[in-house]
């Protein structure tokens, strides 16, 4: 297991409120989805260009996710200086930074 895999799995049990689908996109390091939408959140792996139907896509390196997780990043500096991009629900990823930060 890779280290985003484990911080990930690890994060799982706060997310059982967030009520949606989100995807990672970690470039080269490859691509997560949490699906949030039952009680007992799961984590899958998945490619770049999987046809996902997640509330929202969060772009940025595996470096980057685990500084967001460790509260080593402000989220909206990351997102102001391009760190990290968001498509879809703005909602759905405030909730989830709440949860993993």
């Amino acid at each position: 297991m890779s280290d985003v895999e484990d911080r990930l799995r690890d994060v799982l049990p706060r997310l059982n409120r967030l009520g949606a689908v989100v995807r990672f996109d970690l470039g080269g390091d490859g691509c997560w989805v949490v699906d949030a939408r039952s009680p007992h959140p799961t984590l899958t792996e998945g490619e770049s260009d999987d046809e996902v139907d997640a509330a929202c896509t969060i772009r940025l390196s595996a470096d980057n996710l685990i500084k967001l997780m460790d509260g080593k990043m402000d989220p909206m500096l990351g997102y102001t200086l391009g760190k990290l991009k968001v498509t879809g629900s703005m909602g759905v990823a405030m909730k989830l930074v709440g949860a993993i930060g």
